[in-house]
């Protein structure tokens, strides 16, 4: 189900984590994209899905992403510092199809920004060029929202409630899970916060009584509380060990109910941190024994160059990956 977490107030990188927490694996390759792609935002996984009126762009920005199902991207940052996380927001409601607008099937929304923005302002700014499509993937309807991030420290949540697009739009958005909606979730934030100080905790302490549980209000108000303790780094290094110690704090352990349906538990597959300031994707596979990383500046993401893929699953993983990916067709 998900969670992400945005450190802007450090002094060395504005850092993004996040966990993918689902029921099964999502197949997730990590892809180097280059500048240049033609882009065809009605199809999915080589099938047409938006016939009328597609949303068709040239990528602007080069980006490292994980894929899911090799049909869309979940997670990821492109060189200009800008990062875009999909998370699952069951309530999701996109409306009624215009097909006097460009359709961008909803796999690919974030793939879109990452593609053609290089800001959290930029990449809002293209929202109203097209109109999502709903698609299913493994038989799961991809009914999510959005988080944006940029190397300035902007942050943004997007979603679709009742057919209408609601933007919260400032820096101080650090924290996003999923249900409920991100209004409702704030608003059980503060009064999380009004129910510690009525119990006379004007500070954080180890007393401070906080939800435990794996679902998403709980996840979402343990977040916002270590998040805002994290100490100034020393340097970067430690910088990203703070979010990574915050983000598996987050993370649902193998077999921890979740509630009745097609799955009961939604375990962590994977956590990532994107690090905006020096273009640095860490990837962290709950089955794997280490922490991987990718330096996006290595790459050459010039126009006709290859796209790059590496399969994270491999247990020798670790350290500085970016020599082991390998050109491979575009998975979309």
């Amino acid at each position: 189900m998900c969670t992400r977490i945005l450190w802007n107030t450090n002094d060395h990188a504005v850092l993004s984590g996040r966990t993918m927490d689902w029921p099964e694996s999502t197949e997730p390759v990590l892809t180097v994209f280059p500048r240049g792609l033609e882009r065809d935002g009605g199809t999915l996984a080589g099938t047409t899905v938006v016939s009328e009126n597609p949303l068709l762009w040239t990528s602007r920005y080069g980006s490292l992403v994980t894929t899911v199902y090799g049909a869309g991207t979940a997670d990821g940052l492109n060189e200009a510092g800008l990062a875009a996380h999909m998370l699952y927001l069951d309530s999701t409601d996109l409306g009624p199809r215009d097909p006097a607008r460009p359709g961008l099937q909803i796999a690919l929304w974030i793939q879109y920004l990452l593609d053609c923005a290089g800001t959290v302002r930029e990449a809002l700014d293209l929202l109203d060029a097209c109109r999502l499509v709903p698609v299913e993937l493994r038989g799961f309807r991809a009914t999510v929202h959005v988080a944006l991030e940029d190397a300035s420290g902007d942050s943004a949540v997007i979603e679709y409630v009742e057919g209408r697009q609601q933007v919260h739009h400032d820096r101080g958005y650090t924290i996003m899970t999923n249900e409920p909606a991100y209004e409702e979730q704030l608003r059980l934030l503060r009064e999380q916060v009004r129910l510690v100080r009525e119990l006379g905790h004007e500070g954080p302490s180890s007393e401070v009584p906080l939800p435990g549980n794996v679902n998403a209000v709980d996840r979402f108000q343990r977040a916002a509380y270590f998040s805002a303790l994290l100490p100034e780094p020393a340097d970067d290094r430690e910088a990203v060990a703070g979010i990574l110690a915050v983000t598996r704090n987050s993370s649902v352990p193998f077999g921890a109910p979740y509630r009745e349906g097609r799955f009961r538990t939604y375990n962590t597959e994977y956590r990532t941190v994107c690090d905006l300031t020096h273009r640095r994707y860490f990837f962290e596979l709950a089955t794997s024994p280490g922490l991987l990383w990718a330096e996006l500046d290595r790459f050459d993401l010039s126009p006709g160059s290859p796209v790059l893929t590496l399969d994270p699953t491999g247990i020798d993983l670790a350290g500085d990956a970016s020599d082991r990916f390998t050109p491979s067709p575009a998975p979309f």
